[in-house]
């Protein structure tokens, strides 16, 4: 018997491992024929903001794969990535034109604020149509705009106390540190987007005209128009050292000079206007050339006194969307908001959909001082396009010489036109987003005529204020041929910028190629970079647009990168109009 009992309970943890097994394999068949069945599913196309769209999107992945379902049925998501200027330009207008044919029109869209919001219903109001985004929406996270600074300046700035916008950024641009008993730092300057392209850009310039009235709400055109208002925003946008189309990419830049790469070379920047997430996503290392880098010097995160923005990053469900989609949507909602998901927002350095900030935050960018300041409420839409109408005249100027290549290869053809008039119809087009007070000059290049003993390079316009109907006219009298003599063209183009140097504007090269460099006569990249690298005090940036497929991209961004420019990617001709305007927003 004892025998026998010991045999029966030596076999039921087999019978029960056997029954067990077959439950699981059972309920994973299930699982597959229930995650596999999704004929029914409704479909649900949403845009994100750039910044979020990869965790978005990866939420979206496991949203699709849990098996939820609301009112019996589920739903498919997908997520595509637009940045949020330009996906209210694109719902605001022709949507394919706008956004591209590749990104359908959305359901869903998460902008990163709901100033966007509020200029896509002045738009639908002044097309007198229905409106697309009437309310207000909820939050799946939020992040507050900072002035982010390397730590060693900003506990200078710290042991003077509470400051404002205007005493941080206004700093005297000549005076600069020595206002602050430190004169071997020299200038100050700082960095910040275009507020017609980027949030952060929009809601620092919103910030600014808030900080000139003493005032959190209620701002008025008339406030927008009055002469100390435009004085303090004048003084401020002085100190600018360039604008950008992405703050994400003024970041890497000053992660690439903290952690002294061979191709970076140092930042004019003392400070960047940004979103307190990447700030958070700096200091951890993640916007570094080498991912998980942490820089040597972390930035802080300073809350001006006034009080600072709230980038709300709204769920909004479009007018369009079907009854089905819209319940799709708000199950899609839920799950965005519920903790799980939320710590993957905590885990980029964002604030909850409450505003509430996750510890490790905290601690990471310095500290939240902006929980004791008052947050701005956005203005009236019309407000905020008046803002915008007056920061195009109120912006630092540039000085901008334009150098073309007109090598050969420029006269192979895209579709049925040559390089070279694809290049100069979208250079035509970008010059037109500038402002007729900035100096821009123009060059062509190539290589020398033999014989001629002339430089490869020639002035087609000299250095003076912009006349586009002049510069058309010469843009369209370029004919192509030789070889690419780039080094020396770019050499010569820095140097005849820094004798040209105007302490009150951007300088900067602007450099389109379709190749590499041909001439042998200088040909050591080393000695190049070494020669226009970034004088903090008289900062000479470089921007290169690498145009169609020969262009050699990244000897375009090393040079780009140790003058803490940009190099942009056109290799694909359709991307050239792009490039041009976010290459030129950059003045």
């Amino acid at each position: 018997m004892a025998s026998g009992r010991t045999s029966a309970r030596r076999w039921l943890p087999v019978a029960v491992a056997v029954v067990v097994g077959l439950a699981v394999i059972a309920g994973s068949y299930l699982y597959v024929r229930l995650d596999a069945d999704r004929t029914d599913c409704v479909a649900v196309d949403v845009v994100s903001s750039t910044e979020k769209k990869d965790l978005v999107a990866e939420l979206a992945d496991r949203y699709n794969h849990s098996s939820r379902r609301f009112g019996g049925r589920c739903a498919e998501i997908t997520v595509a990535g637009l940045t949020s200027g330009q996906a209210m330009e694109a719902l605001a207008g022709d949507w394919a034109a706008v956004a591209g044919g590749a990104i359908p029109r959305p359901q869903v869209w998460l902008p990163t604020s709901s100033l966007w919001t509020d200029q896509l219903r002045l738009r639908d109001q002044a097309a007198k149509r229905p409106e697309q985004t009437p309310g207000e929406y909820p939050s799946i996270a939020n992040s507050p705009l900072v002035i982010a600074m390397p730590a060693t300046k900003a506990r200078v700035l710290q042991q003077r106390g509470a400051l404002g916008w205007g005493d941080i950024l206004g700093m005297s641009g000549e005076e600069g540190w020595g206002a602050f008993g430190k004169p071997e730092w020299k200038r100050f300057t700082f960095g910040k987007d275009n507020p017609r392209l980027s949030t952060s850009g929009l809601a620092a310039t919103i910030a600014t005209y808030y900080a000139a009235t003493g005032t959190s709400s209620d701002l008025t055109d008339a406030d927008v128009r009055a002469p100390q208002v435009t004085q303090f925003v004048r003084r401020i946008e002085a100190n600018v050292s360039h604008y950008s189309d992405d703050v994400v990419d003024l970041l890497k830049s000053l992660a690439a000079a903290d952690l002294s790469t061979v191709e970076a070379g140092e930042s004019d920047l003392s400070a960047v206007v940004t979103q307190e997430e990447l700030v958070y996503l700096y200091n951890q290392g993640q916007l570094s050339p080498h991912i998980g880098d942490k820089p040597h010097e972390p930035l802080v995160a300073l809350y001006p006194k006034e009080g600072t923005f709230n980038l709300d990053h709204p769920y909004v469900v479009l007018p369009d969307a079907s009854e089905a989609q819209r319940k799709a949507a708000a199950d899609f909602l839920a799950f965005l908001q519920d903790k799980p998901q939320q710590r993957a927002f905590a885990g980029l350095g964002f604030r909850d959909h409450q505003q509430v900030a996750a510890p490790e935050l905290t601690a990471v960018v310095g500290g939240h001082e902006s929980d004791e300041r008052p947050y701005f409420k956005p203005p009236s839409p019309t407000v905020v396009q008046g803002i915008l109408d007056s920061w195009a005249t109120l912006r630092k100027k540039a000085n901008i010489l334009m150098t073309l290549d007109v090598s050969g290869s420029m006269t192979n053809k895209v579709g049925d036109k040559t390089r070279l008039a694809v290049a100069t119809a979208a250079a035509k087009k970008g010059l037109g987003l500038l402002n007729s007070a900035d100096q821009v000059g123009l060059w062509s290049f190539s290589s020398e005529k033999q014989g001629s003993g002339a430089a490869p390079y020639q002035q087609q316009v000299p250095l003076s204020r912009l006349d586009l109907a002049r510069f058309a006219d010469r843009l369209g009298g370029l004919r192509a041929g030789g070889a690419t003599a780039l080094y020396t063209t770019i050499r010569a183009a820095h140097r005849y910028m820094l004798d040209h140097y105007d302490r009150t504007r951007i300088n900067a090269v602007v450099v389109l190629t379709d190749g590499e460099n041909e001439y042998a006569k200088d040909a050591n990249l080393a000695r190049l970079l070494k020669d226009v690298a970034l004088d903090p005090d008289r900062p000479v940036k470089i921007f290169c647009i690498a145009f169609d497929e020969g262009s050699d991209l990244a000897t375009l961004e090393a040079i780009a990168k140790a003058t803490s420019g940009k190099a942009f990617d056109a290799r694909d001709p359709q991307l050239i109009d792009d490039a041009f305007v976010k290459l030129l927003s950059s003045f």
